[in-house]
């Protein structure tokens, strides 16, 4: 392993949750999709400080309410058990019954409290749980045969096509301190979050409240600047585990190193938003959209949104049309007021738009520009200091095939 100078943060591209110490996770198939693994966990061998964003959705899922009161309880879970194949979302009583039987279920199997045992399903909306296969895969998964991080990296997908994690390590205190994350997430996601599970694990000591801070932060500039198809879902949420074994002092926002340990958890979330984006169902392309010039930074994020969310953007990158009157129109409805003389837009590396007017560029090269995997687009506002980053994907038809027949 590479050593770690003071304040330097290392990306390890192939860790994952169970990087930092004390972690290990696994899945297994119980039976709820048809070959496919689709029941997962991530254990810490200590309780852990937990922290959680969640949908926006008023219809928020069974295990979302039951995750949100455990953690109530006393800010710290020891495990995670989840899901894939069914939502458990609008599904009333039996649905939050059916999502506390998961909870207690393992919580017997580790010999814990219930209470420190999250819950998270994930998969098609208003169907029960088949708790039979449930209980059944519960009483199985810790067998060492099914303990394994990529197994576990599995079991949470639905339409994904690929599993996605990243994990970090920075020195604090003189200690090494590793951050690791995989998540899921193909389709129905939009900005505050949406149908994706984010799973984020390090072995900091840190203080409860600053940790949830700092997810808040780091996710509004990561998980809640990207956009598949413009859907919130009913579900998702990212976790956050702190178990504290790498054993440095107590990380406080007055930590000499706290901006290291916030930089790295924000490089793993960054990394996790983008590999989302790019997974978008029917995808072929990763889309980025640099604002700078806002005078505001929820100016410049709301701008950076309504382009990456509008369909007809999205299409148009899908077709390499350089349509940058797709791009300005969105800006236009963004709902932040701009002066549209001001505004420089960009393709790559060519300027299409600027002082009001369409700027004097080769079709064919921007054509050319657009057939790249990823694509950036630029927009300058000249309002002010702020700047926002935003992802997305294309809109093939593709996503319009696996949509149309999702429940069959």
């Amino acid at each position: 392993m590479q050593a770690i100078s003071s304040n330097e943060i290392i990306i390890i591209e192939e860790g994952s949750v169970t990087l930092p110490k004390g972690y290990k996770a696994g899945g297994m198939h119980c039976g709820l999709k048809r070959k496919r693994l689709d029941l997962g966990y991530v254990i810490s061998e200590v309780p852990a400080t937990a922290a959680g964003v969640y949908t926006t959705n008023l219809f928020q899922a069974a295990p979302l309410l039951v995750t949100q009161e455990s953690i109530a309880q006393e800010k710290k879970i020891q495990a995670i058990i989840v899901n894939s194949g069914n939502a458990n979302a609008c599904t009333g009583e039996q649905g939050l019954q059916d999502a506390f039987a998961m909870q207690q279920g393992f919580a017997n199997e580790l010999g814990i409290q219930k209470h420190l045992v999250a819950v998270t399903s994930t998969g098609v909306i208003g169907e029960l749980l088949q708790m039979d296969k449930v209980i059944n895969g519960i009483k199985q998964i810790l067998n060492k045969e099914y303990e394994n991080e990529n197994n576990f990296m599995d079991a949470i997908l639905t339409t994904d096509t690929c599993i996605k994690h990243t994990a970090v390590q920075m020195k604090i205190d003189g200690v090494t301190v590793s951050i690791g994350g995989a998540s899921k997430g193909s389709g129905m996601v939009h900005p505050n979050m949406a149908t994706m599970l984010g799973f984020v694990t390090t072995d900091a000591n840190i203080e409860q409240e600053d940790l949830l801070e700092a997810l808040r932060e780091v996710t509004n500039q990561t998980f809640n600047m990207i956009t598949v198809d413009g859907d919130t879902s009913t579900n998702d949420m990212v976790l956050v585990m702190a178990n504290g074994l790498a054993e440095n002092n107590q990380l406080t926002k007055e930590h000499p190193e706290w901006n290291t340990f916030k930089q790295g958890l924000k490089i793993v979330c960054e990394s996790l938003a983008k590999k989302i984006a790019r997974d978008g169902e029917g995808a072929t392309k990763l889309v980025e959209v640099q604002v700078n010039g806002g005078y505001s930074q929820n100016a410049a994020s709301a701008v950076g949104k309504a382009i990456i969310s509008s369909n007809l953007v999205k299409t148009a990158i899908y077709g390499t049309d350089p349509n940058w009157g797709r791009i300005v129109t969105a800006i236009g409805y963004s709902g932040v007021p701009v002066e549209p003389n001001a505004i420089k837009v960009s393709i790559g590396p060519f300027t299409v738009f600027e002082n009001g007017l369409p700027s004097n560029f080769v079709e064919e090269e921007v054509k050319g520009y657009l057939e790249s995997e990823n694509v950036k687009l630029s927009v300058e506002l000249n309002q002010g200091e702020y700047s926002a980053t935003a992802w997305g994907c294309d809109l093939t038809y593709d996503y319009v095939k696996i949509n149309a027949s999702y429940r069959t």
